[in-house]
């Protein structure tokens, strides 16, 4: 997401607030939004996928999905 899209969100949500939004602006800010939603998920599950536990006795576990754990 680049910081053009992030100020463009922001400006739709002062004008949403102030004048309101036409049919247009609100598709684009919903589109703006959805994209940057995903980006922040799609870097969360990126950053979880090379995270480890470090257990008491020192090993290493890494961190799965919780429907990934048969332990669950």
């Amino acid at each position: 997401m680049t910081k053009e899209k992030i100020d463009r969100i922001n400006e739709l949500a002062r004008k949403q607030r102030g004048e309101g939004l036409t049919e247009e602006e609100k598709q684009e800010q919903y589109r703006l939004r959805r994209e940057y939603i995903d980006a922040y998920k799609q870097s969360l599950v990126s950053q979880l996928e090379n995270t480890y536990i470090l257990e008491k006795d020192g090993t290493k576990r890494k961190v799965t999905r919780k429907d990934e754990n048969p332990l669950n």
